[in-house]
């Protein structure tokens, strides 16, 4: 007989008290179950269960049996279900983390595409600055920029963008154009103001020494595009990821303040709880997303 369905008319049987309620819950008759415990108690040698007018139970050695042999059937259960899930079309809610200028700039404009393609999914993407605890928050997913934190999540790479200072041809012209690192103590800065090292710029010198600026800003705004249209209009320098200054660059609205100046590259990974396996709603848009900013980045943006 076969081995996992000895084992899981035994399990019933414990699980149910009886021959009669197991053989109800697997749709099968009593003296088929009874069978198949017999044949698994001749295979092991063993007896497995206790077994009187009025009640069954398992023995010492029944009951140790039985731990095992529940965990192997929910392991095959889970199996089962893999293969089913992997198989269907993704469908269901896909709650989405995202910082907000990368959302607004370079998913907002694509998510039509993604919903067309899969229209049994309905996507709810949140914006914010900040880091979000995927599991305890109920995020399946999140799209992140720089060093990742968690290492226990996992992670896909999308692509890669850089940050550069940046600053309009007017402020240039108004204010002159910093040489090196030091000059920045004498210009005018653009800072984020919802980071909490929003004031500080880490940059590396063209001899490869770290550096860290913590010139005070002449303005402060918690968005990027915010800091990129002050940048546009003269008002100063702002440190921003390409993904944001591309397009201004490429029209020469903005140029970098310090060409000479090795820029800072981060990664753009999506992020998604660890499991056995990922859902198939964010396998899809993880690749969907990864075809998308295939020719993206990290200047071409």
């Amino acid at each position: 007989m076969d081995r996992l369905t000895e084992m899981e008319a035994f399990a019933t049987v414990v699980d149910q008290g009886g021959f009669t309620d197991a053989a109800k819950k697997m749709g099968i008759s009593k003296s088929a179950v009874s069978k198949h415990v017999s044949s698994l108690e001749a295979r092991l040698g063993a007896r497995l269960l206790n077994r009187t007018t009025r009640r069954v139970s398992p023995t010492e050695i029944g009951l140790a049996y039985y731990d095992r042999a529940r965990r192997v059937l929910n392991d095959a259960g889970e199996a089962d279900s893999l293969v089913t899930s992997m198989q269907s079309a993704p469908s269901g809610l896909l709650r989405i983390s995202v910082a907000t200028d990368f959302g607004v700039n370079h998913l907002s404009p694509i998510l039509g595409d993604f919903l067309g393609e899969f229209p049994d999914i309905t996507v709810n993407m949140i914006l914010n600055n900040r880091y979000v605890e995927l599991i305890s928050e109920g995020f399946d997913m999140a799209i992140r920029i720089g060093e990742l934190e968690d290492s226990t999540l996992r992670a896909r790479k999308l692509t890669e963008t850089t940050k550069r200072m940046i600053a309009a041809p007017s402020y240039f012209e108004k204010f002159g154009r910093p040489e090196r690192i030091d000059d920045l103590n004498e210009h005018k800065l653009l800072h984020y103001s919802s980071q909490s090292n929003g004031a500080v710029w880490k940059l590396t010198a063209p001899s490869g020494e770290k550096r860290q600026v913590r010139t005070s800003g002449w303005l402060s705004v918690n968005d990027g595009q915010s800091l990129l249209n002050a940048a546009i209009s003269g008002l100063g320098i702002a440190y921003l990821p390409s993904y944001l200054y591309a397009g201004a660059m490429a029209e020469g609205l903005v140029e970098e303040a310090i060409p000479d100046l090795p820029a800072e590259t981060q990664g753009i990974f999506a992020v998604y709880p660890p499991g056995r396996f990922t859902q198939p709603k964010v396998r899809a848009f993880i690749d969907f997303l990864a075809h998308a900013f295939a020719e993206k980045g990290p200047e071409h943006w």
